[in-house]
């Protein structure tokens, strides 16, 4: 059973800012922050009860990583208010340094700035490449789940926006549980929560309402703070597979309406590679650039609203979720999901991160560099953002 170990809120907050400023690497690596600190370090839990609360986070959408946190927290620190606490923490670092670096873009001008700019749209594509070669090896490593894969790639190619991708997920959903059956086995252990049945339905509600009713509203109205936090909030709800795949969601939420450009968006994104947490901050650099409201409201906005749905799905699941990950329907879809999931970050891949960075075999060969400097020579992601930041600026000046 996971421990229901006694602790304070101002302990967790602690221990989580402490991982908030130094856990570069993104989500896999965040997860392996979290176990040597916790299980470790300071013994909050077992190997087996932090494994069953990885589980249940990769088994949910949005940003697994910060479902952990936030699920430690609320372990350690008796409740909901540890676990905001833990998620606040981990989650405000990364926030503000986006956030300035939003502010400061505006009149970040002149060749040399240009050249950092473009060298950080040369790190997405490295970033979203390795991110794609981790997940196809290990979500799709038989031929059903290729299939899949590649029948997701189509789906948004030939649909586009957020119905295509919306499409893709349901596809990777039904055909998971048709052609993924068995492949693999259903974890092990027991998860046990002192989150009540009820709190976890009302939790489970709320996510599907503010889903379902937030655009009807934002429509109505005509409200552009509604509409900011619409946007974010179905982004945050369709996050399958890891926090990269929020780069296509939000790209055709914000980048496809015109509330930011295309080069502001992938500049953003190559600079959350550079700090450490959650790679959802980078909601909150997009909602400081957008429209009104825009600046600290905006970036509050998008940023709350990006990370909602995962918080509320992870707790109203947390009392349902021993005996759900056990049924073997519910293994299948998920598999069939992720792989659909590589699909969609495949087409990412090409437009727009592609189309819009590589624009010379000069910008090939340092996006190339980019990518065999993070799988082959594994260097941290903020060093390749530093150097390819760098190498932009040069290249633009000789």
């Amino acid at each position: 059973m996971a421990e229901k170990s006694a602790g304070t809120v101002a302990e967790v907050f602690a221990a989580f800012l402490r991982l908030g400023l130094t856990s570069f690497g993104g989500p896999i690596a965040h997860l392996g922050y979290f176990r040597t600190e916790f299980v470790e370090r300071r013994k909050w839990l077992s190997e087996s009860s932090y494994a069953d609360i990885v589980a249940l986070c990769q088994f949910l959408p949005g940003p697994a990583s910060s479902q952990v946190g936030f699920t430690l927290g609320i372990l350690r620190g008796n409740g909901l208010l540890g676990g905001l606490a833990a998620w606040f923490a981990f989650t405000i670092p990364s926030a503000l340094v986006l956030f300035a670096f939003a502010l400061g873009a505006t009149v970040f001008t002149g060749p040399l700035a240009e050249g950092v700019l473009h060298g950080l749209k040369l790190v997405a594509v490295a970033v979203v490449a390795q991110a794609i070669w981790g997940m196809a090896n290990s979500l799709t490593p038989d031929r059903a789940r290729a299939a899949i894969a590649l029948a997701a790639v189509a789906i948004v190619v030939f649909i586009g926006g957020s119905f295509g991708q919306i499409g893709a997920i349901a596809l990777g959903a039904i055909a998971g549980l048709w052609l993924c059956r068995g492949n693999g086995s259903a974890p092990a252990g027991h998860l046990g929560f002192s989150v009540s049945r009820r709190h976890g339905a009302i939790a489970l509600v709320l996510f599907a309402l503010l889903f379902l009713v937030t655009p009807l509203v934002a429509a109505r109205t005509g409200s552009q703070g509604l509409a900011l936090f619409d946007a974010f909030y179905r982004s945050g709800s369709l996050v399958f597979g890891g926090g990269h795949v929020v780069l296509p969601l939000l790209q055709a939420e914000v980048v496809t309406p015109g509330w930011v450009s295309n080069a502001d968006f992938l500049a953003g994104y190559g600079m959350a590679q550079a700090v450490p947490g959650p790679l959802f901050t980078f909601a909150a650099y997009l909602g400081a650039i957008g429209p009104a409201p825009n600046g600290l409201a905006g970036a509050t906005i998008a940023l709350v609203a990006l990370s909602l749905p995962g918080l509320l799905l992870v707790y109203g699941m947390l009392p349902f979720w021993d005996a759900l990950r056990l049924r073997p329907t519910a293994q299948a879809a998920m598999r069939g999901t992720n792989a659909a999931v590589v699909g969609i970050l495949g087409a990412a891949l090409y437009n727009p991160v592609w189309t819009s960075a590589v624009l010379t075999p000069r910008d090939f060969a340092v996006a190339l560099a980019g990518f065999l400097l993070l799988t082959v020579w594994k260097l941290p992601p903020w060093i390749v953002v530093v150097l390819l930041g760098m190498t932009g600026a040069i290249l633009q000046v000789i």
